[in-house]
């Protein structure tokens, strides 16, 4: 009788712990009509979260439309880009090669890729794959980014041969600057090791052992998908961001070559699989001792390498600033609430995504949108956080809204100076004539400036569609309106030599908010005698 209660007793406290355990794995009470709440208020034409709690997917599911004006419904195997989320999945590649005895994470990239040049021959001899991945190389914030954005005639090789000419901004190893183009070399590194292209790697050694059956490397994989969103943006305004939403060339964006820094497409299944195998160190969902990757190379790429600055959040986002923040191997490693976050965002133009976990407490999920609301992606993030760390309730939302809008204000006033600037200044130096020309950088290569008489046109030749017209600012400075919209306009600014003739021309992003991707700052173009010349 005794042996009867004790049972029957323990099985009750066991069911209520179960029962505790289940209400703490489910999202948030009134989650779906808070998402398409908020979409709805901001205009987010689709979403799709994934969730996964103590190695169980809890929630995969779509929302709203894949392309405004369409009916075709965001669902669990919608795939979406996910941008730099993507640098991971990279890493994990070369995890792989490394657990395949193939290359090690000190490994001098040289040695395995003999053509790969930096600017400094010491740098080159001492750069490391470890190096490639942790953004710590000396070069700028976004360096090298025009080279493959917003598209480019380049091919993969050619991107990593004008590395070379491509000046640090610091020395190595010595801080943090966030880059895309060493993720680009290290796709050409996983191509010369394991002998298959990047592409076929992810797809045979990645994706296909993982599970993430709709997951794709390669853009032509993308297109064939009917089940695929379409990016959108507003970009009828004053600056990208303000405006109506509209739809955006689906084939005008990145392109193939930049694909390990940032080109794979995922869906919310897909994703939770992802987030499974991150949680569970690599070992495969539901499928015994498989792996994808070792323990200790799972380890490894949440370690971090580098410390990354601490932003002071204002209010009423000030919570969101973190005590440490670090970067591993394709990870950002940083705190909320004291709690240890492993995250990554990415942005591709017209479509953001947000991966987090939460490894302490067995929890991860992952955001997408198809559009550049980043105060629904990062809102709602922190609202899971809140919830899954039992902190207290906060509108994130309305905290991000408050946020954006100043942000947008103070833009629109540097705009405004800017304006008033261009207003009370002198008149150009020269004839138009006297600007046109063949201008090359040494590491973007040629332009072309031509007098159409009634107005002066800009064309980088490498990047297919950066075309635009110049309209005179002040003195010798004009501005670059492209005529593809979503290109972010720039201020062009001539330097002329003691006989009055262009000496050089320097650039930068008008928006205050332009994407760093723009960095048109680093570029200084000189006359060349044709286009495909060399500067002299």
């Amino acid at each position: 009788m005794s042996r009867s209660r004790f049972p029957t007793g323990f099985a009750l406290f066991a069911a209520s712990l179960l029962a505790v355990a289940t209400a703490l794995a489910a999202p948030p009470e009134g989650f779906d009509a808070r998402v398409q709440e908020t979409m709805q208020a901001h205009g987010v034409p689709g979403m799709a979260i994934a969730i996964v709690e103590g190695g169980e997917v809890v929630l995969a599911r779509g929302y709203g439309v894949r392309k405004l004006g369409s009916p075709e419904k965001v669902d669990a195997d919608t795939i979406f880009p996910t941008g730099s989320t993507g640098k991971a999945v990279t890493a994990a590649a070369l995890a792989i090669l490394v657990d395949d005895g193939k290359l090690g994470w000190d490994d001098r990239v040289i040695d395995h890729l003999p053509e790969f040049r930096m600017h400094d021959a010491w740098v080159t001899r001492e750069m490391t794959v470890r190096d490639l991945l942790v953004h710590r190389s000396g070069l700028g914030l976004g360096a090298g980014d025009l080279l493959f954005v917003p598209r480019t005639s380049r091919s993969r090789a050619e991107v990593v041969r004008a590395l070379r000419h491509i000046a640090p901004a610091t020395s190595f190893r010595s801080g943090y600057a966030y880059d895309n183009i060493l993720y680009v070399v290290a796709g050409e590194l996983v191509a010369a090791v394991s002998g298959m292209r990047w592409e076929d790697f992810i797809r045979e050694r990645v994706f296909a052992p993982a599970g993430m059956a709709s997951s794709v490397s390669h853009e032509d994989d993308r297109f064939a998908n009917p089940n695929r969103v379409h990016p959108h943006a507003r970009i009828d305004g004053r600056m990208r961001g303000l405006g109506a939403q509209e739809v955006l060339p689906e084939r005008e964006g990145l392109g193939q070559v930049a694909a390990p820094a940032g080109g794979l497409s995922s869906s919310a299944n897909d994703l939770a699989r992802w987030l499974q195998i991150q949680l569970a160190q690599g070992a495969l969902p539901g499928d015994g001792d498989a792996r994808l990757y070792s323990e200790a190379n799972a380890r490894e790429m949440w370690t971090p390498q580098v410390l990354t600055p601490v932003r002071q959040f204002p209010p009423p986002i000030d919570g969101i600033t973190p005590q440490f923040s670090t970067y591993a191997l394709g990870w950002s490693v940083q705190d909320y609430r004291g709690v240890k976050l492993v995250q990554h965002g990415g942005a591709v133009f017209g479509v953001l995504t947000m991966v987090v976990l939460v490894p302490d407490h067995d929890i991860g999920f992952s955001l997408q949108i198809n559009s550049e609301e980043v105060v629904v992606l990062r809102g709602l993030m922190y609202e899971l956080l809140d919830h899954y760390l039992d902190a207290p309730q906060k509108d994130w939302i309305a905290a991000f809204d408050a946020w954006n809008r100043t942000r947008f204000e103070a833009g629109q006033a540097a705009l405004d100076a800017a304006d008033e600037g261009g207003r009370k200044t002198g008149k150009p130096s020269l004839p138009p004539s006297g600007y046109a020309g063949a201008y090359a950088d040494p590491w973007y290569g040629p332009i072309a400036i031509s007098d159409e008489g009634d107005r002066l046109r800009i064309d980088f030749s490498q990047s297919p569609g950066m075309v635009g017209t110049l309209t005179h600012h002040q003195y010798d400075t004009f501005r670059a309106d492209w005529d593809d919209r979503a290109i972010e306009p720039a201020y062009v600014t001539f330097a002329l030599d003691a006989d009055g003739k262009v000496d050089r021309i320097t650039m930068k992003a008008v928006s205050p908010l332009a994407d760093f991707s723009y960095d048109y700052q680093d570029l200084l173009f000189t006359p060349v005698e044709d286009p495909g010349s060399k500067p002299r």
